[in-house]
């Protein structure tokens, strides 16, 4: 990537192992660290350092070692599927009309805490979950600012800030509704958005580069892949619609710091190959000189594995 103006930040790029999750932790991290990518979105999962097995501390602590022995940073993420319940995607949320369940997402929100605190990690990713049927919204805002309470006093105790996702069809959906959750808990310092920019694309009034801008002063966290308009699915870069370069542009003209996380769930049938895609795409639109050139041609790479007939996602969820 070419050198960054004095008044720019240089951007560093990550990629999802929720798009890798048919490697191994260890394998996944050396295939990132090999492609060249400066950091790994961990999401919290059974098969990526479980945070409900045994012995989560000393799993983590070697997992720091072999982060650092590879220059990978990292940010924690926790939209795994079904960590906390075999049969609820995602569930149970923040959300749960049920306390005892409610307090079972606050829990691993406070383990990924700790794990990010002990993995040096920037920031701890989570989002409000979709509001039960039969809870009305003035409920639903009281119960997901009770829950985080004692997640945002773990992050502040931790030092390491919270990062809220808006996502599509979730109580918490947009940046509106971000700041609504900021003013009713006070404006907490701990609490920061991770911005996911085919979200921005996908239900927002601004463009995504306009999103980044009006975000700046809360960004913690950043999420990238292509979309479309009013549909919510995690594409490709260059299948979608989103003009990159203005939009890693304006990131890095509000000096974002943190990770800029490849996310592609549905793909990782073929998680190497889309992994080996991404970034050399990524480095060609972060170096368009304005902004307002198209999106740079893809390197050749050879085509991916069919993926099958991908399964269907409910409305509102992270696919």
């Amino acid at each position: 990537m070419s050198a960054a103006s004095p008044d720019t930040t240089p951007l560093r790029f990550g990629y999802g192992t929720n798009g890798l999750a048919d490697l191994r932790l260890d394998d996944a991290l050396a295939l990132l660290a090999d492609l060249g990518y400066d950091g790994v979105g961990l999401t919290l999962d059974h098969m990526h350092l479980d945070p409900m097995a045994p012995d989560l501390r000393a799993r983590t602590a070697r997992l720091a070692h072999r982060l650092s022995a590879l220059g990978l940073e990292v940010t924690v993420e926790t939209g795994a599927r079904y960590v906390l319940d075999p049969r609820r995607k995602h569930g149970p949320s923040l959300l749960d009309p049920d306390p005892d369940d409610r307090d079972r997402r606050v829990d691993l929100l406070v383990r990924a805490v700790r794990v990010a605190a002990d993995l040096g990690a920037h920031a701890v990713h989570c989002f409000s979950g979709i509001t039960p049927a039969g809870t009305d919204e003035d409920t639903a805002w009281k119960r997901l600012a009770e829950a985080l309470a004692p997640v945002l006093e773990a992050a502040a105790t931790a030092g390491v800030p919270l990062a809220v996702e808006p996502e599509p069809g979730h109580l918490l959906a947009t940046l509106a509704d971000f700041h609504r959750l900021r003013r009713a808990l006070a404006d907490p310092e701990q609490l920061g958005l991770t911005l996911d920019l085919g979200h921005c694309q996908c239900l927002e009034p601004l463009p995504p580069a306009d999103c980044v801008h009006a975000a700046a002063p809360w960004l913690r966290h950043v999420q990238i892949e292509d979309m479309r308009r009013g549909v919510h699915e995690h594409l490709p870069f260059g299948d979608g619609e989103i003009d990159f370069p203005p939009v890693l542009a304006a990131l890095s003209a509000v000096g974002y710091q943190g990770l800029t996380v490849v996310e592609l769930p549905r793909h990782s049938h073929a998680g190497p190959h889309f992994a080996a895609l991404s970034l050399p795409f990524l480095h060609h639109a972060a170096s368009a000189s304005n902004g307002t050139t198209p999106n740079p041609p893809l390197p050749p790479l050879p085509d991916a594995p069919p993926p099958g007939e991908p399964s269907a996602t409910p409305e509102g969820s992270t696919p």
